[in-house]
């Protein structure tokens, strides 16, 4: 798509003032996808030279939002953290061409604030933390299970940035189990459900995304049997929480995030799922 009201491509290092029209443009996967008729400059954050991936020295991993999602996914095939896996399967499940695949990023998946983003379902299942940075330099921290408010909502204010994402020593340690629902064999998510099991107090968290407007996450000190897990969320999302598109009816979407919920319990507690711990199960209908 050509942006042909676009006048203008900066180099953000040069912090030139933010103006309407202006536009963070990182892979630009989704910003060339369509018109942009507001747009009239864009902020080129490729030039900014972020490590696309830090190990930093507690153990957590930072992950710039200019990183791709094809070097996230290498990296996950070389890490020996118990997680890795979660961190492929996600990748994956963006289904995306080559050029996608190459161009997409981790900040774009969430400054989006799609439903199906596969990297916010990722960041907010292992208690990821977005940092920000405003336009005057101020900086601030939000949860990445926080950061996405509705479908195409999230907490950034006018010209703020997501710098990058934040996951925890304690997730990359955790267990993982991962389901995946879509209507058509090489559709788009319409129900994607995380579950992890805690390293250090076996608790299990369970996180809904795809199927709503927005991540759900669901705490459970002990294992919860089907009757509390269901009353979980239905008590938690609402009517019309649950997402309505072509690529999904809510009533669907909600009968398969519980079967899904469900199965990375058993998964994740010994109950068995006849898929082992960390598969990417994938339900289709076609």
């Amino acid at each position: 798509m050509d942006l042909d009201t676009v006048l203008e491509v900066c180099d953000p290092r040069a912090r030139p003032p933010w103006r309407p029209g202006d536009a963070w443009l990182g892979g630009g996967t989704s910003l060339f996808s369509e018109p942009q008729p507001h747009v009239r400059r864009l902020l080129d954050l490729s030039r900014m030279g972020w490590e696309p991936l830090r190990e930093l020295p507690d153990g957590s991993l930072e992950i710039a939002a200019t990183c791709t999602v094809a070097q996230l996914s290498r990296y996950a095939r070389h890490s020996p953290a118990p997680a890795a896996p979660l961190f492929e399967q996600c990748c994956r499940a963006f289904l995306a061409s080559f050029k996608v695949w190459n161009m997409a990023t981790v900040g774009g998946n969430l400054c989006n604030g799609l439903p199906a983003g596969p990297m916010i379902s990722l960041t907010a299942a292992l208690d990821g933390v977005c940092l920000l940075r405003a336009q005057d330099g101020t900086r601030r921290r939000v949860p990445a299970a926080g950061f996405v408010t509705g479908a195409g909502r999230t907490v950034l204010e006018e010209g703020e940035l997501l710098r990058s994402v934040t996951v925890p020593a304690r997730a990359l340690a955790a267990r993982t189990a991962f389901r995946q629902a879509s209507l058509y064999g090489l559709g788009r998510s319409a129900s994607l459900v995380i579950g992890v099991l805690d390293p250090w107090d076996a608790s299990l968290r369970v996180t809904v995304t795809a199927a709503t407007v927005r991540p759900y996450r669901f705490r459970f000190p002990q294992p919860p049997s089907a009757a509390e897990l269901r009353r979980a969320v239905g008590s938690a999302v609402g009517e019309r929480d649950w997402f309505d598109d072509i690529h999904g009816l809510p009533a669907w979407r909600r009968h398969m995030a519980l079967r899904q919920a469900e199965e990375v319990c058993r998964e994740l507690t010994g109950g068995g799922s006849g898929r082992g711990a960390g598969s990417a199960g994938r339900d289709g209908t076609r």
